[in-house]
């Protein structure tokens, strides 16, 4: 009988009942031994108390109470269709795992298996109660990884009965399917991969997709959804399912890791990562803030809360780390780095020393770039939002045109003077004096100097004064090795030819004021050797 379901040990099962014999039914077997029953009409119109009805006893008083016969039973029913699911088979083990996931953990008493969480370490004696209590409590994603082992099409089967008696949170549900992905989803792909194998990957990953909460805003972690799309694109999944992760994605962006944000480029993309579906995620995150955003203004009036203002924060962290890690790439263009950039909002970067990190990388990695490029992709950075450390490695580096170098040294060469102001307990608001228009920048570099000589003047600092006041700076700026050394020695040759051009714009000033100004490169006289000895510091990267 070649199409007798469940094969010979079935048959056996069948024919020892019917001579008397002890039979044994278990999980593994039960299945098979019903729809044998089943096909010898094994019912009880032949007889009373027949096979059939013997087994639907067992089913109902034992497997259907079993969290995990219930389990081992569904998966007994995939080789034994269409059998198994024209008698109910597969829909009753569906809807007894389902019913027990609803079930309060509190009420829990049947073993389940969960490995995923590392072993809490020991406490201290007097807390041995109220530890062991929480150790044995039942977590809500009790259940998961038990039905990690169902295949996919009856994983899909039992996550939507679950959906649908509305009482599972949408937390869990992401949990589950994070790691029904974890447990089939290989953690790298390659495109050797036979056509049958990517073709099951593709199925899975859009079943996933499709069984994620409805609720795209809660349930899956962003590392997660990223992981999906990543494998989405890796095995070409179609654009509806794609597009529902992206969207999704979008509303999470600030969760997201820059290993996160490396999805790998398909062709003809000739980049190593995906820049335009990032630069696609980014601008979608910013239009969802900014809806929400006004929503809260029309509601509250304020401009912006400061759980807003966290989280764009912390989407400039992230796309500036972003743009460090693509800056290594030859193949990315000027324009995708710029574009990036600037589609965040200046209010997320409130210190910019990681996009001037990225930049400099991209500076490194792209030595063709013109003097034009170099400065439009150095336009992308605030230098009056660099720390200490990124300013004086800034002044000294040659991969940053000279207009750059400038701009840095200035500021803080002013900031330093603000400094020394505010020691002379000669208080003054030094607000106006470290804050410069963008118009001002751009100025020549003559009238640069032309405004420091003039601060430098108003402050009239006296020689043992700034000897005195340089020696405490020194302590705050452990980057510089010279005792008073305000500027890398670079910087400082730098600022005395262009104080040379300048100085020509300033000869008519009184002799009082030209008496009591000094260069920003002037020391004090026991000091000359410190900086002579410091003057060809050796250049380096933080890159």
């Amino acid at each position: 009988m070649v199409d007798f379901p469940g094969g010979p040990k079935a048959f056996e099962i069948c024919a020892k009942f019917c001579y008397g014999m002890i039979v044994t039914l278990n999980a593994y077997n039960v299945v098979a031994a019903r729809c044998a029953a089943e096909y010898l009409e094994m019912t009880e119109d032949v007889d009373r108390g027949n096979l059939i009805f013997k087994i639907e006893v067992f089913l109902n008083s034992s497997i259907f109470r079993s969290w995990k016969d219930s389990i081992i039973v569904l998966q007994t029913t995939k080789s034994l269709l269409p059998w198994s699911e024209d008698l109910k088979i597969v829909g009753r083990c569906i809807d007894s795992i389902a019913s027990k996931t609803s079930v309060d953990p509190a009420s829990i008493t049947w073993s389940y298996t969960y490995n995923r969480k590392l072993s809490v370490p020991d406490n201290i004696v007097e807390e041995g109660i109220n530890f062991r209590e929480k150790i044995e409590s039942v977590p809500k994603d009790w259940w998961v990884e038990d039905i990690c082992e169902l295949d996919i099409d009856l994983y899909k089967r039992v996550m939507i009965t679950v959906k649908s008696k509305g009482r599972m949170d949408g937390k869990v549900i992401g949990e589950a399917l994070k790691t029904y992905a974890v447990r089939w989803l290989p953690d790298s792909f390659d495109d050797s991969v036979s056509d049958a194998r990517t073709w099951r990957y593709k199925y899975l990953v859009e079943t996933l997709i499709c069984l994620l909460p409805p609720d795209k805003g809660v349930g899956c972690s962003c590392s997660f959804l990223l992981k999906l799309l990543k494998f989405a694109i890796l095995v070409g999944v179609n654009d509806s399912p794609r597009e529902d992760l992206v969207k999704r994605i979008s509303l999470k962006l600030h969760e997201a890791s820059v290993k996160d944000l490396l999805v790998p480029a398909r062709p003809p993309q000739n980049t190593l990562y995906d820049v335009e579906l990032i630069q696609c995620i980014v601008n979608r995150y910013l239009m969802h803030e900014k809806y929400n955003q006004d929503e809260k203004n029309q509601t509250n009036g304020d401009f912006i809360l400061g759980h807003e203002h966290v989280t764009l924060m912390n989407l400039g962290k992230l796309i500036d780390g972003y743009l460090a890690e693509i800056a290594h790439d030859p193949n990315l263009t000027i324009a995708s780095f710029i574009d990036l950039s600037r589609s965040i909002p200046d209010s997320a970067r409130p210190i910019q020393d990681g996009l001037y990190k990225a930049i400099d990388i991209y500076l490194k990695e792209h030595l063709s770039l013109t003097k034009a490029e170099k400065k439009k992709i150095c336009g992308l950075m605030d230098v009056k939002k660099l720390t200490m450390e990124a300013s004086m490695h800034a002044a000294q580096n040659e991969r940053l045109p000279l207009r750059v170098v400038v701009q840095v040294l200035f500021f803080e060469q002013v900031r330093a003077a603000s400094g020394v102001q505010a020691l002379n307990n000669n208080a003054r608001d030094t607000s106006n004096s470290t804050t410069n228009t963008d118009e001002e920048w751009e100025k020549t570099a003559a009238d640069d100097n032309k405004s420091l000589k003039k601060q430098m003047s108003r402050m009239k600092i006296k020689d043992e004064d700034f000897r005195k006041n340089g020696k405490l700076l020194k302590k705050n700026s452990k980057s510089t090795k010279s005792g008073v050394q305000l500027l890398p020695s670079r910087s400082r040759r730098i600022f005395d030819r262009l104080w040379v051009v300048g100085r020509g714009h300033v000869e008519n000033r009184s002799s009082e004021t030209s008496g009591s100004s000094q260069s920003p490169t002037s020391v004090a006289p026991g000091d000359t050797k410190s900086f002579g000895s410091s003057s060809r510091q050796r250049r380096h990267s933080i890159s």
